[in-house]
């Protein structure tokens, strides 16, 4: 009894201390990014010979025309921007949608501007009841309903999101300004830009049987700052020496890997999305094809199957980032923000997301220390491993992005999704017949095993393993073999 009181002051003890050397270590963060902003802003002028528009400093600009063509819808005398067609498209884009960009890119608040509203305070030390938050919503709702109702509607969005919609609709040359002066350069990341491929297409990586004739198509989608390489150095090998008669189709999103990574994209999911349709789909003449997606890639995954729904054989999703919003939150996408990145030091993995989702300016500068120059990196990791190769690869993948593909995506998929997952995984609970199977690493701290359990409560059939002992990437690097069994075992149910 005695041990158990111990633990438990010493769990209390942890917690609050977490907490405060959190609070601590945000707040000095807060200040770093903004003196980084600053530092940015002229290094940009004096690399590239013009301002650069970022998020932080940016105020929001009321839209009523643009030198673009910007379509305007009026419902009930409120103006909303639907579509935005570009003059010059890119990878087959048509348009892109202003819903489709999060208010978490310029909507991200210190901690200490966060913590000065006494609610924020509460919830992030105290417990508060759900009574007290249901009417505390309500009271909000109300009182929100009749600010509507009183003030005039207008529309306001972000100076940047602005400017960069702007420049995607102003007549250029897709070659120029491939990447900025603090991005990799190197061949491998700009290989994009070279290649005789005038629509600049996802780099997809093929594996045809040998022998035999391809029955069934599968589509591999790798998760947040990776790339093809955790398929096609894994469980493509596997598939091949078991003589799998399915062909195997791998692809490094847009700004990953040996993708395009244009600078004036948005990385939104239509674009993501779009993109490995184009790529993928309509390329290869795919019919009809199983999804193996891992992370990120789940919820493009989901965002196939509820566009494609009668062509999908099966549903194979790996630590899926699912994360129901409370009924009643006024602002899904900050709710799933904090829940991704809760600005805590410990554990490590929050830490990291953290300092990746809430900061910037922090966030290339890692890109510069560590994207810029992966070359190094890997002859280092090289040297220490003796070439390891699950080791390059996956240096590779964690490295070969450009910070405006990583800031974009992140904020844009995984925050911006917000209550969209709801809607992708009704469609595919109640119009979708395929097997939905879940795999989570039991030792995920990255994603918690629970994002899967939601993903089963909203689908009641899909079927949930978790690897014990597995992180989120040792669930497949490591155990590739066993993981292709499984594959097959899925795709040969999903056929009969």
């Amino acid at each position: 009894m005695a041990v158990m009181k111990i633990r438990g002051a010493a769990t209390v003890a942890g917690t609050w201390l977490n907490e405060a050397v959190s609070f601590v270590v945000f707040c000095i963060l807060d200040i770093v990014d903004s003196f980084l902003c600053l530092l940015y802003k002229a290094a940009d002028y004096l690399f590239e010979a013009e301002w650069k528009p970022c998020y932080c400093l940016s105020d929001k600009e009321p839209i009523t025309t643009t030198r673009g063509k910007i379509l305007l819808s009026h419902n009930n005398g409120e103006s909303k921007i639907l579509t935005l067609s570009p003059l010059q498209e890119l990878g087959g884009r048509s348009k892109i949608e202003l819903e489709d960009i999060s208010e978490t890119l310029y909507t991200r608040p210190s901690l200490i501007s966060d913590l000065s509203n006494i609610s924020e305070l509460n919830k992030r030390f105290v417990k508060v009841t759900r009574s007290e938050s249901e009417c505390s919503g309500h009271h909000e709702k109300t009182k929100n309903k009749k600010r509507r109702s009183l003030t005039k509607s207008s529309l306001t969005v972000n100076i940047t999101v602005v400017e960069m919609l702007r420049g995607k609709i102003r007549p250029q040359n897709l070659s120029h300004d491939i990447s900025r002066w603090s991005d990799c350069d190197c061949g491998f990341c700009t290989s994009w830009a070279s290649t005789s491929d005038k629509d600049h297409s996802l780099f997809v990586k093929t594996q045809i049987p040998n022998g035999v004739t391809a029955k069934e198509d599968v589509l591999f989608i790798h998760g947040f700052i990776s790339s093809s390489a955790f398929w096609t150095e894994t469980v493509f090998p596997s598939l091949s020496a078991s003589s799998s008669a399915h062909r195997l189709f791998a692809v490094d999103l847009l700004g990953f890997g040996k993708s395009p990574k244009p600078a004036d994209s948005l990385y939104t999911l239509r674009e993501h999305v779009e993109m490995i349709e184009k790529s993928v789909l309509h390329k290869h003449n795919v019919k009809s094809f199983h999804i193996v997606a891992h992370s990120l890639g789940c919820i493009l995954a989901l965002s196939l199957a509820a566009r494609h729904g009668s062509l999908i054989k099966s549903l194979t999703l790996l630590a899926p980032p699912y994360y129901p919003v409370p009924t009643g939150e006024r602002k899904p996408r900050q709710y799933v923000m904090k829940k991704v990145a809760p600005r805590k030091v410990w554990p490590p993995i929050a830490l990291g997301a953290s300092m990746a989702c809430w900061y910037e300016h922090i966030s290339r500068t890692i890109c510069l220390l560590i994207c810029k120059h992966h070359r190094v990196w890997q002859f280092i990791a090289g040297v220490l491993t003796r070439n390891n190769r699950t080791v390059n690869f996956l240096i590779e993948g964690f490295m070969c992005h450009t910070h405006n593909a990583a800031w974009h995506t992140l904020h844009n998929i995984i925050c911006g999704t917000g209550s969209k997952l709801d809607t992708y995984l009704d469609i595919v609970r109640d119009k979708l017949k395929c097997n939905v199977t879940i795999f989570h690493g039991g030792d995920d701290e990255l994603i918690p095993v629970e994002c899967s359990y939601n993903v089963k409560e909203r689908i009641p059939r899909a079927r949930v393993k978790v690897i014990e002992h597995k992180d989120h990437i040792t669930m497949v690097v490591g155990r590739q073999d066993e993981f292709a069994r499984e594959l097959q075992e899925i795709w040969k149910t999903s056929s009969c």
